[in-house]
């Protein structure tokens, strides 16, 4: 059995304090992941956590304040993730259009990555974010990729007219809903679990989104055009100056 030495100096006993914490800390939300993934989010509570991550009962209770503490604690490491991927993937040297079907690709790509976790930061009927300030920081530095990429198509002159807040809705719906029916939906059963054909799906389905938005920007910018390239209708004030000089040469 290891004994705890006794000799160490206050600041390294601090030290080795600070490094159990985080070591109670992290069995305690890996074991919640692991649970939540195994059984779903119903079942979970701080008894079976304290089993799976094999502490004490009342060991969880030292860190969380109750079981939706854990949860907050799990979706702010789940939006920490997303958002370090999405700022991670948007290449500059893409087209808008492309660095916004990007953001989507990545999107799913965690969901299919960390699935307890996806499934776990959309439920506010688990876990309610507006009350834990971090986890709710870190999911706006998430969701902010979205208006960025939404952002950066509007200042490149795209999508003229269009709603920048309906433009964020459709790709974060379209994002999400992909991954939720490839995860848990009709999708899931239809399409087979070979990794190969999860991946055709994704990639036909954000390359028709790419091509539907593109399709759009060409239309808008050839309505414009005609727009432009027609002449001007007359007055009928100019109309009549027009024929008062006429007769008078």
């Amino acid at each position: 059995m290891t004994r705890a030495r006794t000799d160490l100096h206050p600041r390294g006993a601090a030290k080795v304090t600070a490094l159990v914490h985080e070591d109670v800390r992290s069995a305690v939300l890996g074991a919640a992941i692991r649970l939540i993934g195994e059984g779903g989010l119903a079942k979970l509570s701080m008894r079976e956590v304290a089993r799976a991550a094999g502490v004490s009962h009342q060991a969880p209770y030292h860190y969380f304040e109750d079981r939706e503490s854990i949860l907050a604690a799990l979706c702010e490491e789940g939006f920490t993730i997303l958002a370090d991927r999405l700022e991670k993937g948007r290449d500059p040297s893409e087209t808008p259009i492309a660095r916004f079907t990007a953001l989507a690709r990545i999107y799913v790509e965690f969901a299919f990555d960390h699935p307890a976790m996806f499934r776990l930061m959309f439920r506010p009927d688990f876990v309610d974010i507006q009350r834990f300030p971090t986890a709710k920081a870190c999911g706006d530095r998430a969701f902010v990729q979205l208006y960025s990429a939404v952002q950066d198509c509007i200042d490149a002159g795209l999508f003229p007219g269009r709603s920048q807040q309906g433009l964020v809705v459709l790709g974060w719906s379209l994002a999400h809903g992909l991954a939720c029916l490839l995860l848990d939906g009709p999708l899931a059963m239809k399409v087979p679990d070979a990794a190969l054909a999860q991946e055709t799906v994704i990639a036909e389905t954000l390359d028709v989104m790419r091509g539907l938005l593109e399709s759009a920007t060409l239309a808008g910018s050839s309505a414009r055009a005609s727009a432009s390239a027609k002449p001007a209708k007359a007055t009928p004030k100019s109309s009549a100056k027009a024929k008062r000089s006429s007769r008078r040469s």
